[in-house]
């Protein structure tokens, strides 16, 4: 799960939306309303994946699960050979465009503050604690990150794995690379070869969809032996 965030988000739309915005404004109350978001986002993705072998079987679920890992590291491949170098900038476009519709609501949020001075010393504690700027980037990192590959990745690894370890590994991947992009965006995003990092992830979904195969295939020959020898005392 940890590795599998890393190669999803680095050079992705939120990763530049908390690298832009910390550029602005405050990097701790970025990261923190980013971080949020992502851990949200993951716990949510996760219980999703719990659910899901409640209403279809294990077998389904993990097949499920391999159909959509291949998948995923086919298409990541295929945009890795067939576009190049350009999808950060693609990325970093979508990210301004979705930075830019907020500013209005935070210039609007900073105008209203001379207005807060006039409340009572608690509501003034409260009103700097979900600041427009913690408020902005939860609220776009959350949007950005609704039916993302690393979401859906997400749901179904937890379906076909721990649960537990799997949001906790999402949650730290998600926690390094948003560090990483309100500390060093852009150094990260310069240097690192998007297409590298897509190279990797597209063979790391792929490696995903093989273990997730060979724990489905091994586990079918477990419940047909098993089931094997408990029919002759069955019959006695």
């Amino acid at each position: 799960s940890w590795s599998m965030i890393l190669v999803s988000e680095i050079g992705d739309k939120t990763f530049f939306i908390a690298c832009l915005m910390a550029m602005r404004h405050p990097k701790l109350i970025v990261f923190i309303g980013a971080i949020a978001a992502l851990a949200a986002m993951t716990v949510l993705s996760a219980l999703m994946g719990v659910i899901v072998p409640n209403v279809i079987s294990v077998r389904v679920t993990q097949g499920l699960a391999v159909v959509l890992f291949f998948i995923f590291g086919v298409k990541i491949l295929y945009d890795a050979f067939k576009d190049g170098e350009e999808d950060p900038e693609d990325e970093m476009a979508e990210a301004v465009a979705a930075l830019g519709k907020k500013e209005d609501d935070l210039e609007t949020g900073s105008n209203s503050s001379a207005s807060s001075e006039r409340l009572s010393a608690g509501a003034r504690r409260w009103n700097r604690l979900l600041s427009p700027i913690l408020v902005q980037a939860f609220t776009l990192t959350f949007v950005a990150e609704w039916g993302d590959r690393s979401q859906l990745a997400t749901i179904a690894l937890a379906a076909a794995k721990n649960p537990y370890g799997v949001t906790v590994g999402g949650i730290l991947g998600h926690a390094i690379c948003t560090g990483g992009a309100v500390l060093s965006g852009n150094m990260i995003a310069q240097r690192v070869s998007h297409k590298t990092v897509n190279i990797v992830g597209g063979v790391l979904f792929i490696l995903f969809a093989i273990g997730t195969l060979y724990e489905l295939v091994t586990h079918s020959h477990h419940i047909e032996a098993a089931a094997a020898s408990a029919a002759p005392t069955i019959a006695k």
